[in-house]
């Protein structure tokens, strides 16, 4: 399992902060790695929402099927994606501060069924592709939502 974590002090309310990443429609704002991003199921986020998140994949085009499967507003959400390669699970923590708030997001990559011992490969890749997430995530997080 592939696994990245960051934490970033938002400028925004907790309230905010947490709106926005529980919407995945928002991954397309701060994550260079998706493309487009569909919501399949629900209006906003909520429990029991479903998405379609397009990614970039060395070249091509992937879709991972996203469902809520944590909703706690306005403090936790975790959602897990799945195609027939990969499963991610991104859990996404909110903590009000003086300034603020700290949101720490944790994505967890796995490959799906014969390819599941490649997971070692996944590591490398995976730290710049959430590098490169993490900063999109830290200019979105200083930014007032209006």
């Amino acid at each position: 399992m592939a696994t990245y974590k960051t934490t970033v002090q938002s400028t925004m309310s907790a309230h905010e902060a947490f709106a926005f990443m529980a919407d995945l429609r928002n991954f397309a704002v701060w994550d260079p790695g998706v493309v487009k991003v569909t919501q399949v199921q629900g209006d906003g986020p909520g429990p029991d929402t479903v998405f379609d998140v397009v990614v970039k994949t060395g070249g091509r085009v992937a879709t991972l099927r996203y469902r809520t499967t944590i909703f706690d507003a306005p403090h936790s959400v975790t959602v897990r994606g799945k195609n027939a390669l990969l499963t991610s699970v991104d859990t996404v923590t909110v903590v009000p501060n003086e300034h603020g708030c700290d949101v720490t997001y944790i994505a967890e990559l796995t490959f799906n069924g014969l390819l599941k011992p490649a997971d070692v490969f996944l590591r490398a890749a995976f730290q710049k592709i959430g590098d490169r997430a993490a900063e999109g995530l830290r200019r979105s997080l200083t930014t007032s939502i209006s």
